[in-house]
């Protein structure tokens, strides 16, 4: 065989059919060598690669500024590094491959997808395919079921590419299901960045609002340096023990003293662009995690097993949610603000396809009207019409007062009273624990929401709400007056004929809720 020329793209005669492959697109086509030809290479007789590595982790502070800026260049799209797993051949660009993706019920189903297909591309067919509703909260997961760690894909990432990082015969799959929250740090409302955790308002001593950092971040491209408590596992021994973290462009860093920031105190800890953030599901039963918010940061290099991942504890969700918000505008930078970009863009051209729940393609033809006096009329000044939408909201608290004029019989009736069941909210009989994991990895977002059968009450039900990233839970219990059956959740004070009235009306009105209904959780089967 030939020796290695040590040139970035070019393969010696008698090179296998496999490297000539991966040395186009892979890890030897941007100048790394293969391991067997390290030895016989000229270069691989100077430095050792540790020394630069040593000297690559200072932390970086920029001269001219007291916080690390990012520019937009510095923040690269994902490219791995590794080389395909033994066994797996990298993806060619060309050729079809087979994807297997399972839904949240178990049922699964294989698709044939180019090398260039990307997460987004594969959600669309699957949307098509199944007949859901198409907007930008469905969203591709990985998961690793033996190592209790799932990630949810950018849009942006080569699913192709993903599955050849695989170890042949591992329990890692792809699930299909909604992530409300994928987006919603580029929402104006959100407050993902607490104050205490960010540099910029700690040493300037001033607040600083999430829509600012925000902003910031698409005019200068710089991201805001995130710092606090987390507690990180030793990988020697099984022991939890507390540091103090900041977040650079150059890399994680912690503190061997306390809360100090000097060089000669940080340890770099981990380089976000060879790795891939995951949430850590069951942190206590496989890992021992002091609390339930674990994430793990897991190299490319890193194929199975427990060693070599690095597995961090958070105190509460909104700490766990802003390090890993962080973690993705760091690796991903502008890539993933034009991925939200792309996905309103894929809205607005369909106008009539829209996120809100129960709502009806000529719901734009209605008009208000009028039905107090003998016939009804158009309400053509804005003014009246809400006055008019304030009063009916205020006659719903009247026990006097009946929506529906339909028969006693006919609203008692089975099929009246089992409606519900044919609605996407609803979920049956699952239990408070199977509620909270799932409104969990559907995105623990203001509004989301599901409807289910009471373990307690027979007759009752049940509304889980997510409200400041808790899930709560509030009893609703039939009531029965002059031979009509209601439902309510108050004591009587707001009764509805059915629960689709009741969900309906809590989407317009917050009632006795804290927020509304905004985005139901659903499952499709594949």
């Amino acid at each position: 065989m030939m020796p290695w020329t040590g040139g970035p793209s070019r393969v010696v005669s008698g090179t296998p059919p496999r490297w000539a492959a991966w040395s186009r697109r892979g890890t030897w086509a941007r100048g790394r060598l293969p391991p067997t030809c390290a030895a016989r290479s000229p270069s691989s007789s100077t430095a050792p690669a540790g020394r630069c590595q040593r000297r690559s982790r200072v932390p970086h502070h920029c001269p001219t500024s007291p916080t690390p800026s990012l520019s937009s260049a510095a923040l690269p799209t994902r490219q791995s590094s590794a080389a395909p797993p033994a066994g797996r051949d990298p993806p060619r660009e060309g050729a079809c491959h087979l994807v297997k993706v399972f839904s949240e019920d178990g049922s699964c189903r294989s698709l044939e997808v180019s090398a260039g297909t990307t997460a987004r591309q594969l959600c669309e067919m699957l949307v098509q395919r199944t007949h859901a509703l198409h907007d930008h909260s469905w969203a591709l997961v990985e998961l690793h079921q033996h190592l209790a760690l799932e990630r949810c894909l950018e849009d942006h990432e080569s699913v192709v590419e993903v599955q050849s990082m695989w170890p042949l015969g591992a329990d890692s799959r792809f699930v299909f299901r909604k992530n409300f929250a994928k987006y919603e740090l580029f929402k104006s409302n959100a407050s993902l960045f607490p104050e205490v955790m960010v540099s910029s308002c700690l040493e300037a001593n001033k607040s600083m609002a999430h829509s600012e950092l925000i902003q910031n971040f698409l005019n200068s491209g710089s991201c805001p340096e995130v710092q606090g408590f987390l507690q990180l596992r030793e990988a020697s021994r099984k022991v939890w023990k507390r540091f103090y973290f900041s977040l650079r462009r150059s890399g994680l860093y912690y503190s061997t003293k306390g809360t100090s920031k000097d060089p000669r105190h940080l340890q770099y800890f981990a380089d976000l662009t060879e790795s891939n953030i995951y949430y850590v599901t069951q942190g206590k039963k496989h890992y021992g995690t002091p609390t339930e918010f674990g994430f793990c940061i897991k190299p490319y290099k890193v194929r199975s097993g427990v060693k070599g991942l690095k597995l961090l504890c958070s105190e509460d969700e909104q700490s766990r949610t802003c390090w890993i918000a962080a973690f993705r505008l760091f690796k991903y930078g502008m890539q993933l603000y034009r991925n939200y970009q792309q996905a309103q863009a894929r809205l607005s051209q369909h106008p009539w396809i829209t996120p809100t729940p129960l709502q009806s393609v000529s719901d734009s033809a209605l008009v208000a009207m009028d039905f107090s006096g003998c016939t009804g009329r158009v309400i053509e000044n804005p003014s009246e019409v809400l006055t008019a939408v304030l009063e009916e909201a205020q006659a719903w608290r009247k026990k006097t007062t009946h929506r529906y004029s339909l028969p006693a019989a006919c609203q008692s009736s089975p099929l009246s009273a089992a409606i519900h069941r044919t609605q996407p909210w609803f979920h049956g009989r699952i239990s408070r624990e199977d509620t909270q994991q799932l409104i969990g990895r559907q995105g623990l977002v203001d509004g989301v929401f599901l409807v289910r059968e009471s373990q307690r009450n027979p007759k009752g039900f049940v509304l889980s709400l997510c409200h400041l990233q808790k899930v709560k839970h509030y009893l609703i219990l039939p009531s029965e007056e002059e031979g009509r059956l209601y439902f309510t959740m108050d004591d009587g004070q707001t009764r509805f004929a059915d629960l689709i009235q009741l969900v309906e009306f809590h989407q317009i009105n917050r009632g006795i809720l804290p927020c509304k209904l905004r985005h139901y959780c659903t499952c499709v089967a594949l």
